[in-house]
């Protein structure tokens, strides 16, 4: 298998940025970092020159729900692998499919179609496994999800769709439903990440929910409580919860609208980038120009409008996911957020991988983990996208 050979780049590691240093895969993982001068090059070796850009680890995006006109849940193959495609050009390397609160029989449809599309999956972000959004969540906080699928989780219904599909590696919902603790318990027991999500719990709620294995908090600010009141007292929500439990990981979706800057800032201070993944929680319309858009399925979805960067219901009541990728997501916490580049792509690469538990072989530019890379300017602009250590994007 030929190397692939990257020189001349800015290398971003988890705690600085380092020049002068070659960087060779093999074989589909780092064999090599070493100092350019002490190099030599093969015959049949592939040269990258990234032309003093930076060489970031791949972007990892742990909730997305489709892209370039395509959404995980139309139930083909051509969509995922054409979502997948459009988020590798912008620098993705790993995801997690993502669903939308749907019916038994389109879950089940969707294991079948997410194992075909991983092996014919050559030309676009790697599927890391699925994550499920609902259908146990808080009506109140259900954002665009459809109602009419909400529901309380039983163990007769969860159980038979873990069952289906031995893909499932996150699930969203609201812990302070009837039976949530026990599913989460269930879930953290396979190996599964339980999720707070759409959810009305208080602290204390969440507190028991964290204990019961509810580490982490999808979209932060998105679709869950704050300071409320019960019979006249005041209860934190999910959100202090969130910052008050500090081994509680969160998820941002850093396009700049969905939080503005002030909450970004926030958010890094009192989290830091080590609890902070960003995530695009992108639907079809990412990468795609302005205009009406469908969220969810092409059969069954909602219709939606994008614009102003971001998708929203048609009237315009709350926002329907982001139709951001990855690179914007790193360029706003670097140009609006003002935070260290080093930080920004740590909370795109390492620290998502860690909260899914595959930083032994992503998330760093490291020997011995996979060649997933990302070459960007400064602008973030991607030039080039490497994929265990195939050049996916990019001459």
């Amino acid at each position: 298998m030929q190397r692939v050979i990257i020189r001349n780049g800015r290398l971003i590691f988890p705690g600085s940025i380092e020049s002068g240093l070659i960087l060779v895969c093999e074989q589909g993982v780092i064999s090599e970092i070493m100092e350019e001068r002490l190099f030599s090059l093969a015959g049949d070796d592939r040269l990258i020159d990234a032309k003093g850009n930076y060489v970031a680890p791949g972007f990892i995006d742990i909730h997305t729900h489709g892209g370039g006109g395509h959404d995980f849940m139309d139930g083909t193959v051509a969509a995922y692998l054409g979502a997948a495609e459009t988020h590798a050009r912008h620098g993705t390397t790993a995801l997690l499919p993502t669903t939308l609160t749907s019916t038994f029989d389109e879950l089940v449809n969707t294991f079948a179609v997410y194992k075909a599309a991983v092996n014919q999956n050559r030309k676009g972000a790697r599927f890391l496994g699925l994550h499920l959004e609902g259908p146990y969540f808080a009506y109140n906080q259900r954002g665009a999800q459809d109602p009419k699928y909400l529901r309380d989780p039983e163990p007769e219904e969860y159980n038979r769709i873990l069952a289906e599909s031995a893909d499932i590696v996150r699930w969203s919902l609201a812990p302070e439903l009837p039976g949530a603790l026990e599913f989460g318990e269930l879930l953290a027991s396979a190996g599964i990440l339980p999720s707070i999500a759409h959810s009305d719990a208080i602290y204390e709620e969440v507190l028991d929910a964290f204990h019961a294995g509810f580490s982490h908090v999808t979209h932060l600010y998105s679709a869950m409580s704050s300071v409320t009141r019960r019979n006249a007292f005041r209860y934190a929500g999910v959100l202090e919860a969130a910052y008050l439990i500090e081994d509680m990981t969160v998820e941002i979706i850093a396009d700049g609208v969905h939080l503005p800057k002030p909450l970004l800032q926030f958010v890094y201070r009192f989290k830091g980038p080590e609890r902070t993944a960003l995530c695009t929680d992108s639907m079809r319309g990412a990468g795609m120009p302005d205009g009406e858009s469908i969220l969810g399925s092409l059969e069954k979805g909602q219709r939606v409008i994008i614009e102003d960067g971001v998708a929203k219901l048609p009237d315009r009541t709350a926002f329907a996911g982001s139709v951001a990728t990855t690179d914007r997501l790193v360029r706003t916490m670097v140009e609006v957020a003002e935070v260290p580049l080093v930080d920004a792509v740590r909370m795109m690469t390492l620290t998502p991988a860690r909260i899914m538990h595959v930083d032994h072989r992503k998330g760093s530019i490291e020997k011995g983990k996979d060649a997933d890379l990302v070459i960007f300017d400064d602008n973030i602009d991607v030039s080039h996208t490497i994929i265990e250590g195939d050049v996916i994007y990019g001459n």
